[in-house]
């Protein structure tokens, strides 16, 4: 099953996505408010509101798939291949850092990107784990059960601020830089190994697999929850595989007008264009 938020009529609602439609959830404003309810599941199997066309479905109609969660937790250096190419350990436990919900934009919004923040940017294509149901001091198994689902992020980060001191959170979590959606997608709908791809203005920068992690969804969910509850919602980006920008020789970074297209083999695409603001 497929949930997305869009924007109809000055608003956002939930909807479930039907090969070429998408039915409206009547009375949801959002997959988050959706995941509230334990009976998530089943009032979107059973909707029947209001179906639109996907083929009218603009880019800027896609909202986050989360517009504001509670928790976003991202973790770093979790492809071995990426790890690799940065000249990194393996390491012995998921590197976590966090985002806030200002810098969410939907699959199809522009990247918006200050100019003192605009030398060094770049992408990074990740799984992202939606929340299903609360979970706190969980099992890898409790931690997988507790899943709604999965969705692409792009980790779009300014490297100069994130490495200007050893913690990254300010150059990860610019206003609106963060694409994630376009849409959940339940856990059996996604192959194990489905492919993780990035280009930049049409050339392939990224092509890995998700069973390349060193610390899998469940893992990561689990180790998170030992310090605090997930709520219903919540989100958890689980790191890049190689081919980012700032690991290049020489760099390459975008610029304004670059067009960003990540995807998940299994959920979908964002497609994203960095504008550099006045």
């Amino acid at each position: 099953m497929k949930l997305a938020t869009l924007r109809r009529d000055g608003a956002t609602v939930a909807v479930r996505l039907d090969s070429d439609v998408a039915v409206e959830l009547p009375g949801v404003s959002d997959v988050g408010a959706l995941l509230a309810d334990p009976d998530w599941r089943g009032i979107a199997e059973r909707a029947a509101g209001r179906v639109l066309p996907l083929a009218d479905i603009r880019d800027d109609d896609w909202a986050p798939v989360v517009p504001a969660p509670r928790k976003i937790l991202c973790v770093g250096v979790n492809y071995r291949a990426h790890i690799a190419e940065m000249g990194r350990e393996e390491p012995d436990f998921p590197t976590v850092f966090n985002k806030y919900p200002e810098a969410l934009i939907g699959a199809g919004d522009p990247i918006l990107v200050p100019p003192y923040a605009a030398d060094a940017v770049d992408w990074e294509a990740e799984l992202a784990v939606v929340i299903g149901s609360r979970v706190h001091r969980a099992t890898e198994e409790e931690a997988a059960a507790a899943i709604a689902g999965y969705t692409v992020l792009n980790d779009t980060s300014m490297r100069d601020w994130q490495n200007r001191t050893l913690q990254w959170l300010l150059g990860k979590s610019f206003e609106r830089s963060t694409p994630v959606g376009p849409a959940l997608v339940t856990v059996d709908d996604v192959p194990v190994s489905a492919r993780i791809t990035t280009h930049v203005d049409g050339e392939l920068m990224q092509d890995g697999r998700i069973d390349d992690l060193v610390f899998g969804p469940a893992a990561c969910v689990s180790y998170i929850s030992q310090v605090f509850p997930l709520e219903p919602g919540d989100i958890v980006a689980t790191g890049t595989p190689s081919g980012v920008g700032h690991a290049r020789k020489p760099p390459h970074y975008l610029g304004d007008g670059s067009v960003v297209v990540t995807a998940i083999e299994g959920i979908g695409e964002l497609r994203n264009t960095v504008v550099v603001t006045s």
